[in-house]
């Protein structure tokens, strides 16, 4: 949720070709992935991947419910066949809370492991590497919170190694350098970054992702979305995320619907976990009033991350046309939308809502439970989120509030 260190973002890409521009504008510092192993069948290259990474004594880390299905335990095995003993630590919630990080370090000491197998869907992986970041360092991880330039007071070279599995496509937490962990203190979701929590390799095989549940799917698939909408509208200047934000988004349109249609097709699998993975790598450029929306939501109520998002999105999409008009023109050509010809922004809001419909995405935050009482908290905790400052247009406490209203209204233009 973080865009590289000491990026300089001053030029909006909708900037007028004629417009005279200012050289110093184009400066930036860009950060790319890792090594992806990518395709069926790829997870059984887990234990040479471990080795490479000098992991001897990996900590696999995961969620209850896969920690009892096949996947996993077939995973350990054939690590331990090949001479790597694996422990699995599998208390971790569908939205990780501090409490989670601490066991798990917990663990790691305990285990003397020396790398971490992070094994699973968002939840998992921003555990995992969070495990691997805190059991480093002398103080707690949200001394590390990504403000500023907290991120280097932690002890790097102390870092362990990560491999990431993702079996779910939705986070892209695979190709991240940072984790959204929820802090119990004060009920907030914080972001917690350094360049080394990026996974050393990625195993991103589709076949673990079969037989996901069509609602989880259509779940994570919004997420995905939601990453790339919001890094192609933010107005920092980073023409090859931009790039990677419109591919991911022509992915989604041809095959999030066949992924959630029919579970046990690979292909759509398969290239949804790219278009997963290219949104986590888009939003180096940053995010906005989408995730600053769901990411208080999700701490106040619990709820799924892709779910919020895929909620508030179109509210969001409306509010900011003044900004991104243009882009949405380009956008809903490029993905061929009905209506793009007319108005590019009502052909990408109406694409966005047929999703919805199709997929039984809540059509208001009410809807989700969210109460009028706590909208005056939530507004608050949206304004300081780390990804509100992506936004293309410019956010306080005055049109959050609208926003929140609008979302839990249903009202759209």
């Amino acid at each position: 949720m973080t865009q590289a260190p000491e990026t300089q973002t001053t030029m909006t890409a909708d900037a007028p070709v004629a417009a005279a521009i200012d050289p110093a504008s184009l400066k930036a510092s860009w950060s790319y992935p890792t090594t992806i192993l990518f395709g069926p069948g790829r997870i059984r290259n887990l234990a040479r991947a471990c080795a490479a990474a000098g992991i001897a004594r990996p900590l696999l880390v995961t969620d209850p419910g896969l920690a009892a299905l096949p996947a996993v335990q077939d995973a350990v095995a054939a690590n331990e066949a090949e001479g790597l003993a694996t422990a699995v630590f599998a208390e971790v919630k569908g939205n990780p809370v501090g409490q989670n990080v601490e066991d798990g370090v917990a663990a790691f000491r305990a285990g003397g492991h020396d790398g971490v197998i992070a094994f699973g869907g968002g939840s998992a992986l921003d555990a995992g590497k969070a495990i691997a970041f805190a059991a480093a360092q002398d103080a707690p991880i949200w001394e590390f919170e990504d403000r500023g330039d907290l991120w280097k007071k932690a002890n790097a070279e102390a870092i362990a190694p990560v491999i990431a599995v993702p079996t779910t496509a939705g986070t892209g937490s695979e190709v991240g350098r940072a984790s959204v962990i929820l802090d119990e203190r004060d009920g907030v979701k914080k972001v917690i970054f350094h360049p080394r929590m990026l996974p050393v390799t990625v195993i991103s095989d589709p076949e673990l992702t079969v037989g996901l549940p069509a609602h989880i799917t259509a779940a994570t698939g919004m997420d995905a979305l939601a990453h790339c909408l919001e890094a192609y509208c933010a107005p920092a200047f980073h023409p090859m995320s931009e790039g990677i934000a419109v591919e991911g988004l022509r992915l989604i349109r041809e095959w999030l619907p066949r992924a959630v249609e029919d579970g046990a097709d690979v292909a759509a699998r398969a290239h949804m976990l790219v278009a997963a993975s290219m949104g986590s790598v888009a939003f180096q450029k940053g995010l906005g009033a989408i995730h600053a929306m769901s990411h208080p939501v999700g701490a106040a109520y619990d709820t799924h991350h892709g779910l919020t998002n895929a909620c508030v999105m179109p509210y969001v999409l409306a509010f900011n046309r003044p900004a991104i008009e243009g882009k949405m023109q380009r956008l809903a050509a490029w993905l061929e939308l009905p209506g793009a010809d007319e108005d590019g922004l009502r052909a990408v809001l109406d694409w966005t809502l047929e999703l919805r419909r199709r997929f039984g995405v809540p059509h208001t935050l009410a809807e989700m439970g969210v109460e009028e009482a706590r909208l005056p908290e939530l507004v608050a905790a949206a304004a300081v989120d780390p990804t509100a400052g992506g936004n293309p247009v410019a956010l306080n406490t005055d049109n959050l509030a609208e926003l929140f209203d609008n979302a839990m209204a249903g009202r759209l233009p």
